[in-house]
């Protein structure tokens, strides 16, 4: 199958999802972890969504 014609990963309001790769530190790892599990946790949203907004957040921060 095409990449093109994978079916790409949806959050549960919908939207399609893409892979992002970074190279971080073990610390910066586990934190990324940690946060986004206490956010599942206190919230009930999917860790997919809270992934999303996580990088949305970065990039409106450095104008992006």
């Amino acid at each position: 199958m095409e990449n093109s014609e994978k079916k790409l990963p949806r959050t549960e309001n919908g939207n399609e999802l893409a892979d992002l790769k970074i190279k971080i530190s073990p610390e910066l790892y586990r934190a990324f972890q940690r946060c986004t599990w206490v956010i599942v946790n206190e919230t009930g949203r999917g860790q997919l969504e809270i992934m999303d907004e996580m990088v949305r957040d970065f990039l409106v921060k450095h104008g992006c």
